[in-house]
């Protein structure tokens, strides 16, 4: 009889130590950041390019916008190609800073908020996720992919670097996966993030305009619709929504130091059998 009664104590205080925030193991994450995006990816790229659907999907959603009174994409396309130094440097904006940033707001709230680390990864990791059945289900064609959409691929019109969907590069990416997208979710979790824990205003100011920027690099360069961004923020909304679930508190509310020093109840398993 007591042994049962100890049991469920037992995986009450398990389940207490795996959701208490704790201080990150640096190469614990790498190789954990490193796997995830390297299944993400591989997931991505292996759901079928199921063209014709992409396309009538993409026709779909235009004529949804146009009937929503949203549908500018193709002159705000031409308008900003029209400014070569302007598409060029947007190009490269969203080729690198999709990355660049994430990975700097990953570094730094590891570094200085190592008590809300935990928390703000799991909102990352649960919205890219949860992004993956949006591509599965819902393929769907980049404007500049349209049939008769007249996008201009601004990319391949310019010669830069900057796309794994255009150019020598589009075969290494599914070019049918711009719902939802992720070039805003991750870019408003990067936000959020920095709006949410920095002090400094001007951080704070930045913050908020950097999603606001990718929202506009991403349409004037064709590779999604509106109503992609709106399917990233839905997904972001769920990674936060299984952060707090899990944490009992959004990251920022967490504490910046994390009370309890020991080691991941993950990672001492791993360590112990290591050991024997």
């Amino acid at each position: 009889m007591t042994g049962s009664a100890d049991r469920p104590a037992a995986e009450g205080t398990l389940l207490t130590r795996l959701r208490a925030p704790r201080r990150p193991r640096i190469w614990f994450e790498v190789l954990l950041i490193g796997i995830s995006y390297w299944t993400y990816s591989l997931i991505r790229n292996a759901v079928p390019e199921q063209k014709a659907a992409a396309l009538a999907n993409a026709d779909w959603i235009w004529s949804v916008e146009r009937g929503l009174g949203i549908a500018v994409e193709h002159s705000v396309n031409h308008a900003v190609n029209s400014v070569t130094w302007l598409v060029v440097g947007m190009n490269y904006y969203y080729a690198t800073l999709h990355f660049i940033v994430t990975i700097g707001v990953l570094v730094w709230i590891y570094r200085f908020h190592p008590g809300r680390y935990a928390a703000t990864r799991l909102v990352l990791f649960a919205t890219t996720g949860v992004a993956l059945l949006g591509y599965f289900f819902f393929p769907l064609a980049p404007p500049r992919l349209m049939n008769g959409g007249h996008f201009i691929d601004t990319v391949l019109v310019h010669h830069t670097w900057g796309s794994m969907a255009s150019g020598n590069l589009k075969h290494m990416s599914n070019q049918y996966a711009a719902m939802p997208s992720m070039h805003i979710g991750w870019s408003l979790w990067c936000g959020l993030t920095i709006f949410a824990v920095a002090s400094a205003p001007w951080a704070r100011i930045l913050g908020l305009l950097y999603p606001a920027a990718t929202l506009v690099v991403i349409v004037s360069t064709a590779n999604h619709f509106w109503l992609d961004a709106l399917g990233g923020m839905l997904c972001l909304a769920f990674g936060y929504t299984v952060s707090r679930t899990w944490y009992g508190a959004l990251p920022h509310r967490l504490p910046r130091s994390p009370l309890d020093t020991a080691p991941h109840p993950a990672t001492a398993a791993l360590l112990n059998r290591f050991r024997r």
